[in-house]
């Protein structure tokens, strides 16, 4: 049977060929989907824990996303902040975003780094009103001294940081607010709090007792973190299921036609084999085999792939965060298999059901 089964698929190659792709290119729009939203997700993770706060406050009208909200609480409130017991940093932070969806960070340096370090690969702090500190991503090639645009206003680089503060350019708080109108506002206040965690609740309790402040946001840094997955943020699962889905019945369609046609074709040839004694069973067999065999060199190509393009896209995009999710390796795997087989079945129901002397007869 391993032989027909072979010799079926070589005879027809360009068939095969067209159905290993369409499984691989199911694999890959599976496994680049879920690289994008999910590499997004960890990385915005993993720059906000690189922040080094152990605490943040927020206006009751900003969402999950801080950098998607807007500078609604007063800088004056940090004065307030410093004096609930066990905060040992209060770092005030304006973060606004362009039209490009770049976080660009309004900090007070000397609090912001009190938070956890730069790491300076180059220069050094602000040194006046319109300096920038950037990553070295978003340095692109720039160097200590050049300009560089942002905020329709032109900065002068001087230092390049390590990534994973945040954001990945800062300017002065004061510089913020006078660009966009936001003077003396802010985003959040970040918090370092003595002997981390263990005052932390207490630190809640007191901020949420001054007046005034009922309404604040207080959460850990952790407690934050852990909201960040797919199950908590609306609409993220529809997304992956709606591009699954569509995936799915592309890998589904080619198959089925594929394994339509060649039933079609082969109807003297399943004549024969049953004519011989091949029984419903064997017939079923051998196209459920075929399409097995098509399946998964589709998934190992698609897998391939998706990694070539995943270090790709990484070496040429370091700031895209395209991360190949390993556990949706093996569900890819899975989900493109059960389709294709899905696919295969009623043509393989088709030709098992064929009469002998029909399937003879056929021309």
């Amino acid at each position: 049977m391993n032989k027909l089964v072979l010799g079926n698929l070589v005879h027809r190659p360009l068939r095969s060929v067209i159905s290993v792709f369409a499984v691989a290119i199911e694999v890959i729009m599976i496994l680049s989907i879920t690289a994008i939203l999910m590499g997004k997700l960890n990385g915005f993770k993993d720059r906000q824990n690189g922040i080094g706060m152990d605490m943040f406050v927020r206006p009751p009208t900003t969402n999950n996303f801080v950098g998607l909200s807007s500078a609604s609480a007063s800088i004056k409130i940090g004065d307030l902040l410093a004096q609930v017991p066990h905060v040992k940093v209060v770092a005030p932070v304006n973060i606004q975003v362009t039209g490009s969806l770049d976080n660009i960070y309004g900090i007070d340096f000397k609090s912001f780094n009190a938070l956890l370090p730069f790491v300076f690969i180059s220069g050094a702090p602000f040194q006046g009103p319109y300096d920038i500190i950037v990553d070295e991503y978003a340095a692109a090639g720039k160097k200590v001294g050049d300009s560089l645009v942002v905020l329709n206003h032109p900065f002068r680089i001087c230092g390049i940081v390590e990534h994973g503060k945040g954001g990945r350019k800062f300017i002065p708080i004061e510089t913020m607010g006078e660009l966009t109108g936001t003077q003396g506002k802010v985003t959040a206040f970040y918090l370092k709090t003595e002997d981390s965690p263990n005052f932390e609740d207490d630190v809640k309790k007191d901020i949420l007792a001054i007046p005034g402040m009922e309404t604040y946001s207080v959460m850990k840094t952790a407690e934050y973190l852990d909201m960040m997955t797919p199950n908590r943020l609306p609409g993220f699962n529809i997304g992956l299921e709606v591009v699954i889905g569509i995936a799915v019945v592309i890998g589904f369609m080619v198959i089925f036609q594929s394994m339509y046609t060649a039933v079609m074709e082969r109807t003297r040839e399943i004549g024969i084999l049953k004519s011989m004694g091949a029984s419903r069973t064997y017939i079923v067999s051998i196209v459920l085999r075929e399409t097995g065999l098509l399946a998964v060199a589709g998934i190992v190509l698609g897998i391939a792939a998706s990694f070539a393009l995943s270090a790709i896209l990484q070496n040429r995009f370091p700031t895209l965060d395209f991360v190949i999710n390993l556990p949706y390796v093996w569900k890819s795997a899975v989900i493109a298999f059960a389709g294709a087989l899905l696919g295969a079945f009623y043509p393989a129901l088709k030709a098992a059901r064929k009469d002998p002397i029909d399937a003879l007869a056929y021309e």
